[in-house]
């Protein structure tokens, strides 16, 4: 089913990409914008391998791939998302970099459009407060893998309308996703409860309770999880886990979001994760 709806999504890194990719699989048009010409080109890159590989699986018919890629176009300049319906933000994790976007967002589209955040962890409440329609802001969390993951968590702001929210529950729907709702809390669900489990296998590395794959092993044959919570840590990037945990320490607080001293030293240390090549293992592919 082709959409007339036009989407934007502002920044085209690893949830960039998958969300832009995710709404041109459902029919819509997609506009995906980046300040850099190069991250436009490896995302557009991504999109095909993600593509290649549901082909593979037998979940896309391979006739279906052109149409998907000739539905996103791809761009440099922001005033690119002035006829759109809906705008993803998918910058990064950084609250003055967000309200700046969220002001500008606001005086290119049209008083209709709804401004959505993909943000992990940052207030919508505060992003919408950047804006002259807070009515019309809302969080969209998408998981990481995009095309993979079912859960969209969509956080409502204080102002953010009955009306906005039933139009992007129902989009989430319509994408395949499965849409639960969330107010707006340090963390939203999943981090506040994600994070500090991290942030706890991490100071039983730091105090000498058992190795990171033991940690692991636990997790993934006592609590049946698919990834331990030290390889995830890694998956996720120990720099965005940092800021998480800042962000729930700022927010309540309360000590027990209290940053681990390991992971504070880790990050100092450009020890990442995946991305750098070394976390708590070391990635050599």
């Amino acid at each position: 089913m082709e959409h007339t709806r036009r989407v934007a999504v502002v920044g085209s890194g690893t949830m960039g990409n998958g969300i832009a990719q995710v709404f041109a699989q459902s029919g819509y048009p997609v506009v995906l914008t980046d300040v850099s010409p190069e991250a436009l080109d490896r995302a557009a890159q991504t999109i095909e391998k993600n593509l290649a590989r549901m082909v593979k699986k037998g979940s896309l018919g391979e006739e279906q791939v052109p149409g998907i890629l000739e539905r996103i176009a791809r761009s440099t300049k922001i005033e690119s998302v002035r006829d759109s319906k809906l705008v993803v933000e998918a910058i990064i994790e950084d609250a003055s970099a967000k309200r700046d976007l969220f002001t500008r967002l606001d005086e290119l589209t049209g008083p209709e459009a709804i401004l959505a955040s993909n943000t992990s962890s940052i207030s919508i409440t505060e992003i919408a407060a950047a804006t002259k329609r807070p009515d019309r802001v809302i969080g969209m969390h998408f998981m990481n893998p995009v095309p993979v993951m079912q859960l969209i968590e969509i956080i409502r702001g204080l102002a953010t309308s009955d009306e906005t929210y039933r139009e992007i529950e129902e989009l989430a729907r319509g994408l395949g996703k499965t849409p639960v709702q969330v107010n707006d809390y340090p963390g939203f669900v999943s981090n506040r409860v994600l994070m500090p489990m991290i942030n706890e296998a991490i100071f039983c590395v730091m105090e000498g309770v058992a190795s990171p794959h033991d940690i692991d092993t636990v997790m993934k044959l006592g609590m049946n999880h698919p990834m331990g919570p030290l390889t995830l840590a890694d998956f996720i990037g120990l720099d965005v886990c940092l800021n998480i945990m800042k962000v729930l320490y700022d927010g309540f607080g309360d000590p027990k979001y209290r940053p681990c001293p390991l992971l504070v030293k880790m990050v100092k240390a450009g020890r990442l994760g995946r991305k750098s090549r070394r976390g708590f293992y070391e990635y050599n592919d």
